[in-house]
């Protein structure tokens, strides 16, 4: 639940990632041929995203592949530049905060990643990733490196004998805790988890969320959980962010927005989800596919899909706005 502190942790403000793609020389010659100016095309990833997310709260970030979930956790975790708005820690803008400080901010958000195969280096021991990044910023002495990696593994619930092994020796579950360790090594405030229980079996998914739940009370950690999985999220999550096409359309507590969804397409989601009541139920998919990230259409990006589609959704992008203390949502039925 939200801290009783009034300042964000963090704080996006009007934020967008529009990524250049060169067109290669078949774009040139279309566009030559079409009188079209040439260039790179811009893949808009992440648009005009405001959000806040206070100490000690979980704030859950869902939607389709494609919707700019994981660009966005990369902004938050410093791991991408936004090409426009403002990213605040503590209020601060970080673009503002220079040097040794910059660096000492950044330790404090860490993300853990959906494949951790591929985010531990192959090379090196369990000992020797989960020591690195403390012993390179002086966070502790070389002779106590032992006793803390032993540490940091027992937090885990990984054997202090594991630290002399190398990735490939452990399974997948075992190596996302070897990511959180590392996370954690650098004591950080916020984690931005990026699907980062999806690639395991459902009963390693159930341990890894426990932990997580664990370590938030333990450590007073704040989260930034990215997930396509509704369920994972409504049982982790306070708050639940519903991306479409890099702009969130609602955002609300999350018993608000599983018992009361209001935008079309937080609907057809949650009606994806399985359920255990004794009642056939017939799934259909959300009509349509995704526009392309590089041409979005006009107005509201959903309209497309929306079976409540109106003449002013063509043009006119809904903004994100309240709809109780709790519940805002960015869809034009909500106009008066």
């Amino acid at each position: 639940m939200k801290s009783a502190e009034n300042t964000p942790l963090i704080a996006l403000e009007g934020v967008s990632k529009i990524y250049d793609v060169p067109s290669g020389w078949v774009g040139d010659m279309v566009a030559k041929a079409l009188g079209r100016p040439r260039g790179p095309a811009g893949v808009r990833a992440v648009q005009d995203v405001d959000l806040t997310i206070y100490p000690g709260e979980v704030v859950g970030i869902v939607g389709e592949s494609g919707c700019g979930k994981s660009s966005l956790g990369r902004i938050v975790a410093g791991i991408t530049e936004p090409t426009n708005g403002v990213v605040r820690y503590r209020g601060r803008d970080l673009s503002q905060i220079k040097g040794a400080e910059r660096v000492a901010t950044q330790l404090k958000t860490q993300m853990i990643f959906q494949d951790p195969a591929s985010s531990l280096d192959g090379r090196m021991r369990i000992g020797e990733i989960i020591a690195e990044a403390p012993l390179h910023h002086r966070l502790i002495a070389r002779r106590d490196v032992q006793d803390f990696v032993d540490r940091q593994l027992s937090r885990v619930n990984l054997p202090v004998e594991y630290k002399t092994r190398f990735p490939h020796e452990f399974s997948g579950g075992q190596r996302q805790r070897v990511g959180i360790a590392r996370a954690l090594a650098v004591s950080p405030e916020i984690i931005v988890c990026d699907e980062s229980v999806s690639a395991l079996d459902v009963s390693i998914q159930a341990q890894i969320i426990n932990l997580f739940i664990d370590m938030r009370r333990e450590l007073d950690l704040t989260y930034m959980f990215i997930s396509h999985d509704l369920s994972v999220v409504e049982h982790i999550s306070d708050r639940v962010a519903v991306m479409y096409l890099g702009r969130i359309v609602e955002l609300a507590n999350t018993e608000d927005l599983f018992s009361n969804p209001n935008h079309p397409y937080t609907r057809a989601l949650l009606a994806q989800i399985p359920k255990l009541s004794g009642v056939k139920r017939r799934f259909t998919a959300i009509k349509g596919e995704i526009p392309s990230p590089s041409n979005p259409p006009s107005g509201c990006h959903f309209h497309t899909r929306c079976p409540h589609v109106m003449p002013i959704c063509r043009t006119v992008p809904p903004v994100l706005k309240p709809i109780s203390s709790t519940h805002s949502s960015a869809c034009h039925l909500n106009n008066d």
